[in-house]
Formats: structure tokens, sequence, C-alpha cells
């Protein structure tokens, strides 16, 4: 064999080992569907994809979304929030909303619509109970979240909240489903059961947001850290 040949073949061989290691080195792709209502959809500062298609309208830094692929670019988090749904309106469209996109893991925050409206906290449990068990169907991971507060909610309001976010780190724990408490993530701790900053008393404003990216990061993160990289 000549030299050049040798050389040549050492090229390669480094070239390869180069490629190679790039290769083991990259995060996966993962994709999420964050599912949900107003608070999902970035409401009031932006609309989402299935509000303003194709793909939304306004400020992309008010969602959640948004902060999830700041921290990891490899990840596609399709926002699936429309504002003002209730738990029944987010079951109903699980399809054509989640399944669709055949992601490996959905964000699931719904319910403070049913509790406006006057629903009993066993009305949003069971809608809950029904889209976890459809993603579980599907082989899709879940990553329940608590019902997140909002100022101008009545003591009423407050107490039925209280109690379905109280179910749903419960069945979370007993079902072995990840889960967020988003509540927490945003409460004002000066002014508990209030957000610790709002544009309009009903929404985060886009460090809130940040906050429940964060914390829905670091959920994933933890619980898959295969997927996170």
């Amino acid at each position: 064999m000549t030299r050049l040949r040798q050389n040549m073949l050492r090229t390669i061989a480094v070239i390869m080992l180069v490629c190679l290691t790039k290769i083991s080195d990259a995060k996966p792709a993962l994709t999420i569907v964050a599912l949900g209502d107003s608070t999902t959809a970035g409401t009031p500062q932006f609309q989402s994809p299935l509000e303003a298609p194709p793909d939304g309208s306004g400020n992309p830094e008010s969602q959640y979304a948004y902060w999830m692929m700041q921290a990891h670019p490899e990840w596609t988090v399709i926002n699936q929030g429309i504002n003002g749904q209730r738990s029944d309106e987010i079951l109903a469209r699980f399809d054509s909303s989640v399944l669709k996109h055949h992601p490996q893991i959905v964000v699931v925050l719904a319910g403070v619509n049913d509790l406006y409206q006057g629903y009993r906290p066993e009305t949003v449990i069971k809608n809950l109970k029904a889209i976890y068990a459809r993603a579980a169907a599907a082989q899709i991971r879940v990553v329940a979240c608590t019902i997140i507060p909002y100022n101008r909610m009545s003591a009423e309001v407050e107490t039925r909240m209280r109690q379905v976010n109280e179910w749903i780190a419960s069945y979370s724990t007993s079902n072995g489903i990840s889960f967020c408490d988003l509540f927490e993530a945003v409460e004002n701790p000066d002014r508990p059961g209030t957000l610790v900053s709002t544009p309009d008393g009903l929404h985060p404003d886009i460090t809130g947001y940040r906050k429940m990216g964060e914390a829905l990061t670091a959920v994933i993160e933890r619980d898959f850290p295969k997927s996170a990289g």
C-alpha cells in the first residue's frame, strides 16, 4: 500500500470519526403538544395557530411554548391552546389537536374556564382523567399541570381550583404521570392566589409565560432525560 493511499485512508477515518461524534452528541428531536385554553394560547398578547392560522399572531414571547423552545431549540412545541375553552371542549378536540401531530409528550393545562363558569371540581376532574386516558391509549406521555390563578377569582372559585389542583398532584403521583405545578410557578408570594405579574388581571404577562415555560422545561428535563438531551 502506497503512502498516499495510507494517508487517504487515514483522512477518511478521521472524517468518519468526527461525523460519528457529532451524531452521538446531537440532541434528539422531541415533539410536544401544548394543549389547553388561553393560558396555553398566550392570551392576551398572542393568538395561537388555532386562533390565527396558520402560524399564530402577536408577540410570540407571550406563550410558554416559546420559552421551552428557547431552552431547547431541538424541541418542537406545538401551541394548541384556544382562549375561553372549557375542559370538555378541549377533550372533544384531542384527536385533531394532539394525535395528528404524533407527539411524544402532551402538556395538559385545562379547567379554569369551567370553574369560572360555575362547574364543579368533579366535572373538571372527569374531563382531565379522560384526556390523560386518551393520551395513554395513544402511548403519548402526559405532563399534567395545575390550573393557574387569576386576580379576579372569587373565594369560592379559588377553593374549587385548589381542590382540582390537589387532585391533579395526587393523581399524577399515583399513576406515574409527570406533574408540573404551574400555579406555584406564577403565584404572587406576597398575594397568594393571584398572579405575580399580569397585564389584565386574568392572564400572565411575558414574564409569567416565561416562568411557566421554565417550569415545564425543568419537568421534562427531569422526567424525560433521554429526550431532553
